[in-house]
């Protein structure tokens, strides 16, 4: 089991969407509501994409991952909450979590009062904010100009987009910038690079709260390829990306995994700024596409200099 204590003054705010975000959210778990996830709220594929056009409602699927990432476990909760219908009837495809997101939705003000009552049944500590609560689409412009307008269309793309909007521009959820002004520590990615880290970086709101910060920002790089027109960017190209929209070099260190005893760093210039690689081993014992928790949170630790105290029992 690990035992982990942080300063009570660190906090950190993590941004993507889908199951990278999730595994950071739980490799950081220990510091309850001192972490924060800013969720993606564009993706239009699977039962959210079907809640979507039918109900007119934002994207919970990649809220409901986070959730599910930091709901103890093992418990009954944990099994309705992730429970996908089968059959052959409307309900199959659909994953109960999603349901019960938006049915609390119905009953509540705010998206965002739905996902708390959520966190309190399901005893998690930790923030988890939508990017916005207000229904948007992710838009791809290619170099001719023509727009791809939705998630999967975007990752079935063959030639990379020159820029990204949202449709229509939507407003970023004020608790997500007031988490962002917080914070010591501000983690991108891993994960899709278009469809799960940018989305929330092209609200105004959030870039202009991420350039405001004095906090260390750290892009944390993919394990494997990703089956998208990302896979082309380098991980320099990623850093001009980021830097780019959000108007500031802001990505001062990269964590990424390599198959080596000891942890490495070496530094590259990107964008004209100097950024620092740090290489660790990061790899779950169980799946080569996820990164290991422990080795995870180690590493986000010592590349913030937090002041941390960990032991494995």
């Amino acid at each position: 089991m690990l035992n982990q204590r942080l300063s009570s003054y660190n906090k950190v705010v993590a941004i993507g969407g889908g199951h990278g975000l999730g595994r950071v959210l739980a490799s950081l778990s220990f510091l309850g509501n001192r972490l924060t996830g800013i969720v993606a709220t564009t993706d239009n594929g699977g039962s959210t994409g079907r809640l979507r056009q039918d109900q007119q409602t934002i994207a919970w699927g990649d809220l409901r991952n986070c959730l599910s990432h930091l709901t103890p476990r093992p418990s009954l909760s944990a099994c309705l909450f992730d429970h996908r219908f089968t059959g052959t009837n409307e309900l199959s495809g659909h994953n109960l979590g999603n349901v019960i997101l938006h049915a609390l939705d119905q009953l509540c003000v705010r998206p965002l009062d739905a996902v708390n009552l959520v966190r309190t049944i399901l005893k998690i500590n930790t923030s988890i904010i939508p990017m916005s609560e207000a229904s948007t689409h992710l838009t791809a412009i290619m170099g001719c100009g023509k727009k791809v307008i939705g998630e999967l269309n975007v990752d079935e793309m063959i030639e990379a987009p020159v820029a990204l909007s949202l449709e229509p521009q939507v407003e970023a959820t004020i608790e997500a910038c007031l988490a962002i002004k917080d914070a010591d520590l501000i983690i991108l990615g891993p994960g899709s690079f278009l469809t799960s880290i940018l989305p929330p970086l092209l609200l105004p709101k959030v870039t202009e709260y991420i350039r405001a910060s004095q906090a260390k920002v750290i892009f944390i790089d993919n394990l494997t390829d990703e089956y998208s027109v990302a896979n082309q960017f380098s991980i320099e190209e990623k850093i001009g990306w980021v830097n780019q929209i959000v108007g500031k070099d802001i990505i001062s260190d990269v964590i990424q995994h390599c198959d080596i005893k000891s942890p490495a760093v070496t530094t590259k210039v990107c964008s004209g700024t100097k950024v620092n690689f740090h290489q660790f081993s990061l790899v779950s014992s169980h799946h080569k596409g996820l990164h290991d928790k422990l080795a995870l949170g180690d590493a986000i630790c010592s590349v913030s200099r937090f002041k941390a105290l960990k032991r494995t029992a």
